[in-house]
């Protein structure tokens, strides 16, 4: 099954909004807060590559107040 771990840039003071958003998304298995670099970090799992690119691309990314993200494929 394929995983990507996701890292995330949020708006100034919209970290908690942006947090809610995405633990709600039913892929996503994990989600957590950090205070570096990147605001939010989560796990995320799918039955395809080309869904986990979708989840990414039109789930997350398209989050209002999401300011950047990088996403490191998962290789087991």
């Amino acid at each position: 099954m394929p995983k990507a771990i996701v890292l995330v840039n949020a708006d100034v003071g919209k970290e908690n909004e942006v947090y809610s958003s995405i633990k709600q998304i039913p892929e996503v298995i994990e989600v957590h807060t950090s205070y570096g670099t990147y605001d939010i970090i989560a796990i995320i799992n799918a039955e395809t590559n080309e869904k986990l690119k979708g989840i990414i691309t039109s789930k997350i990314r398209s989050i209002p107040s999401i300011r950047s993200t990088l996403s490191m494929p998962v290789v087991e």
